[in-house]
């Protein structure tokens, strides 16, 4: 661990898990389309590619993936999360973990999509974002995608204030060695206007 709190737990105190679950199921019942992100990325995707969701919680976006034909691994520092994860899709990888310290967990280099969506990036702990984005670009493959969901205003955060900036972010991907290819507004691929309160960023690692 990184001896410091991310806002995650500050908000939770990392029992979220089973109330998180209900919640996604209530929307499911509902009629709401909780597949998303799932949707987004398999369209970037070959079949049976490769999928790393680091900030995986209950494995709600990963477990999808994997109906879909590819190969995921979920990573959380939440317990209570993963409990959830490992309880509904026992059969695939679950990996307890700080995304600050991805390189201890041993993962592979040649993932073909990272995913970090619900918020995963402003609810880091605070100082660590460079740091995190690093970790993850070190396991995309050449030519690898790393994607990201996150609310840049208090409506779409669980915060008074977004911690993180688009340009932050973007400098911190380029210091990774990313670049940005695409950006929406949603996961439904809506485009994105300059002050929109929510981005998704699709980063590539250049290929060799």
């Amino acid at each position: 661990m990184t001896g410091q709190r991310d806002r995650w737990a500050e908000l939770t105190g990392g029992q979220a898990g089973e109330e998180y679950a209900r919640r996604f199921a209530r929307l499911a019942a509902s009629g709401h389309d909780v597949h998303g992100e799932a949707t987004f990325c398999t369209a970037l995707l070959k079949p049976g590619a490769r999928v790393l969701d680091a900030g995986c919680g209950t494995g709600r976006i990963a477990i999808r993936l994997a109906e879909l034909g590819h190969h995921c691994t979920g990573v959380d520092v939440d317990a209570s999360m993963l409990a959830v994860a490992r309880r509904e899709a026992p059969g695939q990888d679950w990996l307890l973990g700080d995304l600050a310290r991805l390189g201890i967990l041993g993962l592979d280099t040649d993932f073909d999509l990272v995913l970090a969506a619900g918020n995963v990036i402003p609810l880091l702990a605070p100082g660590t974002g460079v740091t995190v984005v690093g970790q993850l670009a070190a396991v995309l493959r050449p030519g690898g995608l790393l994607v990201t969901g996150m609310g840049l205003d208090a409506a779409h955060l669980p915060l008074e204030e977004a911690p993180v900036t688009l340009a932050a972010f973007d400098e911190w991907c380029a210091r990774a060695g990313l670049t940005l290819r695409q950006r929406y507004a949603t996961w439904s691929g809506d485009p994105y206007s300059d002050g929109g309160g929510y981005a998704v960023s699709v980063h590539t690692r250049p290929a060799v």
